[in-house]
């Protein structure tokens, strides 16, 4: 039997519906680790239905950071004027601005990264591994998976977010449009630090 305390931790833990709550408890036979396990795959295969819908509403965040020494404006947009003002959205930008400022992304996306940045970074990958005398043969299996690494640190969509590094941005973002109800895009960024050229992404 599953208790109402469960449930209702269950909900402050993940924001989740009651019912849902109650559902995943049942599956799980009780686990609250599997129940949130589940939440989650729930509220990504709901994110991916949303993922196609307009956004045209949202907020630009400024974030500046080290007494001034960096600073971050990000363009997070959702579907209504009403996401947007909630303070899960705003805390969301917040978070996500705090994210460009710490962890330097260039891009919003893989998609995002021009041909030619990949295909110069894939020659000096491939470079490298020539040089630590890998054989010619497994030279592409190795440059993938290191152009993989190199997209997790350019692409703030990729990159493990840094209040919770077991999960990535996009799985941030993922279950906000899940727990929200509405896509959720990160337009653009532009981070600037003192003395060096501003990153736009």
């Amino acid at each position: 039997m599953i208790s109402a305390a469960d449930v209702k931790e269950l909900r402050s833990r993940t924001g989740a519906g009651m019912m849902d709550c109650k559902r995943a408890l049942e599956e799980t036979g009780g686990d609250m680790d599997k129940a949130i396990e589940y939440l989650r795959m729930k509220g990504l295969a709901a994110a991916a239905k949303k993922a196609g819908r307009a956004t045209s509403e949202g907020i630009v965040d400024a974030y500046i950071h080290g007494g001034g020494r960096i600073g971050v404006l990000i363009e997070v947009n959702c579907e209504t004027d009403f996401v947007a003002r909630t303070d899960e959205f705003k805390q969301l930008v917040h978070d996500l601005a705090m994210q460009v400022a710490a962890a330097r992304p260039q891009y919003v996306r893989r998609e995002d990264v021009p041909q030619e940045v990949i295909e110069k970074e894939k020659s000096i990958l491939r470079a490298q591994a020539l040089n630590e005398g890998r054989p010619e043969k497994v030279l592409d299996k190795i440059v993938e998976g290191r152009l993989e690494k190199f997209y997790q640190e350019a692409c703030l969509m990729e990159q493990p977010f840094i209040k919770d590094m077991e999960r990535t941005v996009k799985d941030l973002i993922a279950e906000k449009i899940a727990k929200l109800g509405e896509n959720i895009e990160v337009r653009r960024f532009v981070r600037f630090e003192l003395g060096e050229g501003g990153i736009e992404g």
